[in-house]
């Protein structure tokens, strides 16, 4: 954490200097305020007595659903999406946080439930109490967030025990959505996704892709990540970063720039240190006290391995720009702070965990 956290703070130093006039220190001292407040974040978190929090569990999900909605009534409209509360000079992103939230009202309610887990009810239930806030993610809209409430999802009803048959259904589902919302429906004149949304998750697969928006992103990108070579550019030579061609240097596409800086190295480097994330998480995992912690430090993992993955996977162009964050390493203060605090969480498993099981 640690590693990856001093790396960001680097990165984001280095390729946002000529970004505000006057202050080339604008992002960087942002970040390392947010990195600040999210070590104290994850202080409090481990010492979070989650057995307590279960016990509130609908109470929880009711508090997500009304912060995520307040945010159509009060929330600040930034490129179309309504995602955020301005408080002061800070705005946050309740549905960041609901993450976290959702991750314990779901680990809680599948621990009530252990002995109706492999029934179709019980997933379509699970799937329900997932599926409202995602939705309303969705509507802000936030496609990429929405996904990662679904990971969290999936993560729990699998450890949990779930059979492969009702995971088989849901991805065939998945997939006829995607043909609806993708094709079908924008055939008949009726369009569910912004433009932009359908442009970012297609751009990807499409040869000939238009020399703006997603199609521009993602060249950028890639022109980017393959100028770094073997052992990049330095942050002097790092040009489509530190001079604008590659949008979203510090958030989004952090990972272009970070291979256009050091190269092949340095990116499989940083590939290396969130293995080691996930890999530690698993084994935390495995060695929690109850089989509610087990759930939750499972869903924790799944949640960073999901977006490291996709964020990498969306700069080199394997994946669709979806718009999440990298971990531990894109600017942003709810996503920092959310990112932080999950960990904490995991952190404090580990201090609970069984009696005679090490971590190593």
């Amino acid at each position: 954490m640690a590693a990856i956290t001093a790396l960001s703070l680097y990165v984001i130093d280095a390729s946002t200097a000529e970004d505000v006039a006057g202050r080339p220190n604008f992002f960087f001292d942002r970040q390392a305020l947010y990195v600040a407040g999210g070590v104290i974040l994850a202080i409090g978190a481990m010492a979070l007595d989650l057995r307590r929090l279960a016990t509130w569990a609908w109470a929880l999900w009711g508090g997500l659903l009304g912060a995520l909605v307040v945010v159509f009534v009060v929330g600040g409209a930034v490129r179309g999406t309504s995602r955020w509360i301005e408080i002061g000079s800070f705005n946050l992103q309740p549905s960041e946080f609901g993450k976290i939230v959702l991750m314990i009202v779901l680990a809680a309610l599948l621990v009530e439930r252990l002995d109706r887990v492999g029934t179709p009810r019980l997933s379509l239930f699970m799937l329900g109490v997932a599926g409202v806030p995602a939705l309303v993610v969705f509507l802000q809209p936030d496609l990429g967030t929405a996904m990662v409430y679904m990971i969290i999802l999936a993560a729990i009803l699998f450890v949990g025990g779930t059979p492969w048959t009702h995971f088989a259904a849901a991805g065939a589902a998945i997939a006829a959505v995607a043909i609806t919302l993708l094709f079908v429906l924008p055939s008949q004149n009726v369009d569910v996704l912004q433009p932009y949304q359908v442009e970012r998750l297609t751009a990807f697969a499409t040869a000939d892709r238009d020399a703006s928006d997603a199609g521009y992103q993602l060249d950028q990108s890639t022109t980017a990540v393959g100028s770094g070579g073997a052992l990049g550019k330095g942050p002097d030579g790092a040009t489509q970063s530190i001079n604008d061609f590659l949008p979203e240097h510090h958030t989004d596409f952090v990972f272009a720039v970070t291979a256009e800086m050091f190269g092949f190295v340095g990116g499989a480097a940083l590939i290396l240190l969130y293995a080691v994330v996930v890999w530690r998480g698993v084994r935390i995992a495995a060695r929690a006290a109850t089989m509610f912690e087990v759930l939750v430090a499972s869903a924790i993992v799944a949640m960073l391995a999901f977006q490291a993955s996709v964020n990498i996977g969306m700069t080199v162009g394997l994946m669709p720009i979806t718009g999440l964050p990298l971990p531990l390493m894109s600017f942003g203060g709810s996503h920092t702070l959310a990112t932080f605090a999950a960990l904490g969480l995991l952190m404090g498993i580990y201090m609970r965990r069984r009696p005679g099981t090490p971590l190593s």
